[in-house]
């Protein structure tokens, strides 16, 4: 079941209706411009964002390892969300939500300074993004499969290593897949495609370089 702002939330705002054709950075702006000023939860902003809410979402939560832009402690649960979106992309489903995460309340100061920057930044790739390459965005299969492979991005997004790129690189994956996917564009899809390919190789690296070391440091003991 799509998640539903909780009756009790004072979050008094419009719903957008987020027409099919609307552009993601209209919506997100359209967003910030209503922010009620006591913020808004999580299940909220969901049904805020429309049929779309998913794909918007993944978008949105890549956004503060993508700029200049501190949310502390963000990159667990943001990649659990993304990881959420995908598998319910992938069985063509909403996806399900704890209630507690659902219920969550997000602060005006960050969730406006979000949307604002998502928007801004969506802007401005839309400009590239258009239909082509139909086979990577239409029909059942290859939607799963770009739904699995955001439950992935989502995933690594999750991963505690403090070492440069290791939120940036599975955070532009998860964008441009479903970028890709919400304005039916192979080509940045194919782009996303590569950059869970680089990811993978990354966090490979990474693993094989920390075994060397450990067994080197392990040697000299």
């Amino acid at each position: 079941m799509t998640p539903r702002p909780d009756p009790h939330d004072k979050c008094r705002v419009t719903h957008l209706g987020t027409p099919v054709d609307q552009r993601a950075s209209t919506v997100l702006i359209e967003l910030a411009r209503i922010l009620p000023a006591e913020g808004m939860t999580l299940g909220a902003l969901l049904t805020q964002l429309g049929t779309r809410a998913e794909l918007i979402v993944c978008m949105l939560l890549t956004v503060p390892f993508l700029l200049p832009l501190s949310i502390p402690g963000s990159s667990i649960p943001f990649g659990l969300l993304i990881a959420l979106q995908g598998l319910g992309l992938f069985m063509q489903r909403a996806p399900w939500l704890p209630k507690r995460l659902s219920a969550r309340r997000l602060t005006q100061a960050h969730l406006g300074t979000l949307l604002t920057k998502g928007g801004q930044l969506f802007s401005r790739l839309e400009r590239f993004i258009h239909p082509r390459l139909s086979p990577l965005t239409e029909g059942t299969p290859i939607r799963r499969v770009n739904g699995l492979l955001l439950v992935l991005s989502g995933l690594l997004l999750t991963v505690p290593l403090p070492l440069p790129f290791s939120n940036t690189l599975p955070a532009y994956g998860a964008l441009l897949l479903a970028a890709g996917s919400l304005e039916r564009d192979g080509a940045c899809v194919l782009a996303g495609y590569v950059m869970v390919l680089l990811t993978l190789l990354y966090f490979g690296a990474v693993a094989v370089l920390g075994e060397v070391g450990v067994r080197a440091l392990w040697s000299h003991l």
